[in-house]
């Protein structure tokens, strides 16, 4: 199928995180690998028993549409054309989906490296800037971070025709603390994983694993349970302990992101997006997040360069996961 098309024809596109898959019915529009959604649907992963349940559905809506290929973005990475993932509640394998739906192509990357692409179309004007430095000129690296339920990363290079996009798995290096209250979360940490990385504490779950840990140092019974409990604790309840592993969150997200900035030069600018951050916009931009994304020594100068911007999630996987689709076409 040549890459015109492909690009005249509709197909899917899946954001599959551990928490929501979201599914878009698309098509290419003009040049550029520019997308149209001409549907678009949000589902529970929990909800249902496989992620070919889901596309199923969401193909039941179009059946008056010939769908052939798509393109699947997905949490995790892929061993032989099987998803690893541990948050994913079901077996993703690229090569039974295919043949499940009967499709002749499906295509898989990883979700951040799909929320990465989408950028490219993102209206700064659409965004919050946690900084003041404006966006540069002259395109340079970027990085995209979001937590949700896990840690997603990604960075871009400017290359032409097209940047390159570098899914990471960032999320997995070692929590590196600061400060004793840090410090001691940790120890309570060490006691339930053999290796304590930023996801086990910049993700929904993560979050919940700061609360708890904060109960267990001044032992105290925790009374919050998932992790939404402990965002709504401490945005209007007024829980002491709830506002705290908040705050510890916005800091660490802070040295995180400050040192994925300097591993890759992002001068481009930083991206932060996921299902969490655009529920705490408020409460991130007033914490001491600013402050520990700065405070690298040092690379202090450069780093108050660095622009950083708070996106809505919302249909970037999809329209990313199209978009990256559309551009590695290459004619067959």
């Amino acid at each position: 199928m040549s890459a015109v098309n492909t690009a005249a024809r509709a197909f899917i596109a899946a954001d599959v995180g551990g928490t929501h898959a979201r599914i878009g019915l698309v098509r290419g529009v003009g040049e550029g690998g520019r997308v149209a959604v001409l549907d678009y649907r949000k589902y529970v992963c929990a909800e249902h028993e496989g992620l070919d349940a889901i596309l199923r559905d969401f193909l039941s809506h179009h059946q008056d549409t010939a769908v052939t290929h798509g393109a699947l973005a997905c949490a995790g990475y892929a061993i032989d054309g099987v998803v690893v993932n541990d948050n994913l509640p079901w077996r993703v394998a690229v090569g039974e989906l295919r043949d499940a739906l009967h499709l002749s192509d499906l295509s898989l990357i990883n979700d951040f490296e799909a929320v990465a692409y989408a950028t490219q179309y993102i209206e700064p004007s659409a965004t919050l800037a946690l900084t003041d430095a404006p966006l540069p000129e002259t395109p340079g690296p970027q990085v995209v971070v979001g937590p949700g339920t896990g840690l997603g990363s990604a960075a871009i290079l400017p290359m032409q025709p097209q940047p390159l996009v570098l899914p990471t798995e960032a999320g997995q290096i070692a929590l590196a603390p600061r400060g004793e209250l840090e410090i001691a979360i940790l120890g309570v940490l060490e006691s339930r994983h053999r290796h304590v990385s930023y996801e086990h504490v910049l993700s929904g779950p993560g979050l919940l694993q700061l609360y708890q840990a904060l109960r267990i140092l001044r032992a105290a019974p925790c009374t919050l349970e998932r992790p939404e409990q402990v965002t709504e604790a401490a945005l209007h309840g007024g829980d002491a302990d709830a506002r705290q592993a908040l705050d510890v969150f916005c800091a660490l997200l802070g040295s995180f992101v400050g040192d994925l900035a300097m591993l890759y030069g992002a001068s481009g600018g930083i991206w932060l997006a996921g299902g969490i951050l655009p529920q705490i916009r408020s409460f991130l931009a007033r914490s001491t997040f600013v402050e520990r994304f700065l405070d690298k020594g040092r690379m202090r100068a450069f780093l108050q360069r660095v622009p950083i911007r708070l996106m809505e999630h919302g249909q970037l996987g999809v329209i990313g996961a199209a978009g990256w689709y559309l551009d590695h076409q290459d004619g067959s």
